[in-house]
């Protein structure tokens, strides 16, 4: 399974536990920002068009373990811009470990042989790599040659020292089934990593590309067919198998915008990653004081073509927590 099993029981205990606490509204992984500033500038990225002055800022170590410490998630993904330019990354992934934390760290490869030594091994992280596509594709992606030859070489480096690594890969309205088999395939069966995480992409205010991002019928479209003739149960995807539902279009969620919260130098952000209506100094306050009614599809117009990991995966989480059946096939199959 591409969840591990020690990872697969603390998270349900941690489910168990809010649960009998009564609690409707808790996180399931922090997306933790510790800063904007990434080397490199992709059209489709809405993180990086900030000032120099926002960009030049790094979070403290202790602001980002008082986040975490503070809204109790299992699970933190840390993304950016590329953390790995943030000079003290290594010490958080450090310090949330202790913590017993499951560390997902994001980069584009660029850096991650250069700061691998930083890094050891542990069944609490996880490198996640990058890979918008097969080489000509992801370079077009990311706008920069040989930076698919250097995410590859990095991957293997990082398997051949021990470490888990899995890949997250955004889809566009360019993309095509055949696209989508070629990259998983690639990546299940030659690269071999460890888990694969997928999501259409979503069309960020900042973005200097608005023309790229996929709606709602075309996104099922496109992976229903991608996932025909039983391929989906074959790779190795990080996710519940009602989110791949959702994807197909066989299942419909709302929106559970609170499940994966961003915090950032600003803050928490209101109401998710991918949106940016203010922001809460607490977790507490970000829970209580944002109006959550207002968001989601036919609430909220940015929504409406939205089928993001980051709202929707929480939604299928808690769907399969639901039902007995759902959470046998959770464990079990895709």
């Amino acid at each position: 399974m591409p969840v591990a099993l020690r990872q697969s029981v603390a998270v349900g205990r941690y489910l168990l536990s809010q649960k009998l606490a009564g609690n409707d509204k808790y996180p399931l992984l922090v997306e933790l920002e510790p800063l904007f500033q990434c080397n490199l500038a992709c059209s489709f990225c809405g993180k990086i068009q900030y000032p120099d002055h926002i960009l030049k800022q790094r979070m403290p170590v202790e602001t980002a373990l008082a986040a975490i410490d503070e809204c109790g998630a299992p699970m933190v993904s840390i993304a950016g811009g590329e953390p790995l330019v943030h000079p003290e990354v290594h010490v958080m992934v450090e310090e949330l470990i202790k913590r017993k934390k499951f560390v997902f760290l994001c980069t584009n490869g660029i850096l991650m042989k250069k700061k691998m030594d930083n890094f050891k091994p542990s069944p609490y992280f996880a490198w996640v790599v990058h890979l918008d596509g097969m080489k000509e594709r992801h370079d077009q992606f990311v706008e920069r040659d040989g930076i698919f030859d250097k995410c590859i070489d990095a991957i293997k480096e990082a398997k051949a020292r021990g470490f888990r690594v899995n890949t997250n890969t955004t889809f566009l309205n360019t993309d095509t089934p055949k696209t989508v088999r070629d990259v998983l395939d690639f990546l299940n069966d030659e690269l071999q990593v460890d888990s694969m995480q997928i999501s259409p992409a979503y069309a960020y205010e900042k973005a200097p590309d608005q023309e790229h991002f996929p709606g709602v019928t075309q996104t099922r479209k496109l992976f229903s067919e991608a996932f025909a003739d039983g391929k989906r149960k074959k790779w190795r995807l990080n996710h519940t198998p009602l989110f791949l539902d959702f994807l197909e279009g066989k299942v419909d969620f709302q929106c559970t915008p609170w499940g994966i919260p961003s915090y950032s130098i600003f803050g928490w952000q209101r109401p998710c990653y991918l949106m940016s209506d203010g922001y809460a100094t607490t977790y507490k306050e970000l829970i209580e004081e944002t109006d959550w009614s207002k968001y989601g599809r036919g609430h909220d117009e940015r929504c409406d073509n939205c089928m993001a990991h980051c709202g929707y995966e929480p939604s299928a989480v808690l769907a399969s927590t639901s039902s007995l059946k759902q959470s046998l096939r959770a464990v079990f199959a895709r």
